[in-house]
């Protein structure tokens, strides 16, 4: 049994780590290696997700969402600049989108 978090996650994920590298990078002067640090991931991932070769895929089902993921992951990226979010937030904070989803997909 798959659950629904596990689904929407799976292909949400590296959509919203994109937007939010992007910004760590482009706008707040970080290394790759800083973001992969602050996002839980590899230095590798971060440069697929610059050069759009990672985290563009399955989001048609998503592009309802797209201004809350894209808001979310600035609000995000600017958290983790500030010093005032880690990896563990960035998570729970995807788990708050995911939910969101979820209540607005099954209200259709």
């Amino acid at each position: 049994m798959s659950l629904p978090c596990e689904s929407i996650g799976r292909r949400l994920l590296p959509f919203f780590r994109a937007h939010i590298a992007r910004e760590l990078v482009e706008k707040y002067g970080f290394t790759q290696v800083e973001a992969a640090k602050k996002l839980g991931t590899t230095q590798a991932a971060i440069s697929q997700y610059l050069r759009s070769k990672r985290g563009i895929g399955d989001l048609e089902q998503f592009k309802d969402f797209l201004s809350t993921i894209q808001s979310a992951a600035s609000e995000i990226a600017s958290e983790i600049a500030l010093g005032r979010m880690g990896s563990e937030g960035v998570a729970l904070k995807l788990c708050e989108i995911c939910l969101s989803i979820q209540k607005k997909t099954l209200r259709r």
